[in-house]
């Protein structure tokens, strides 16, 4: 036989004002429960404003370093941007941001 458990809030969506919801509710003493269909975080952590950033980030560090001959500062070697490592820690980072706890 299965235990039922009970909870003093239940959150349905884990995107960013989900989980917020979230970690508060279970700040103020609550039991919470987190229903999301995919991965916690929601869309803006998972597709779309980590994965946007992710190659506008790498672009802009290279952009940096070639940058920095104007300071006196030389990196030796040709620069490129691997995207297959940029997409890779996007998902590492995405992977790490999102919540998994239990308050009860």
């Amino acid at each position: 036989m299965t235990e039922k458990q009970s909870f003093d809030t239940i959150v349905i969506c884990g995107g960013p004002g989900g989980y917020v919801a979230a970690i508060r509710a279970a700040q103020l003493g609550m039991c919470v429960a987190v229903v999301e269909r995919e991965h916690l975080g929601g869309v803006c952590l998972n597709w779309s404003r980590i994965w946007t950033r992710a190659p506008s980030r790498a672009v802009k560090l290279r952009h940096l370093l070639e940058a920095m001959r104007e300071f006196g500062l030389t990196v030796g070697g040709k620069m490129s941007i691997d995207f297959t490592k940029v997409f890779e820690r996007w998902r590492m980072v995405a992977n790490r941001s999102r919540l998994v706890f239990s308050t009860c």
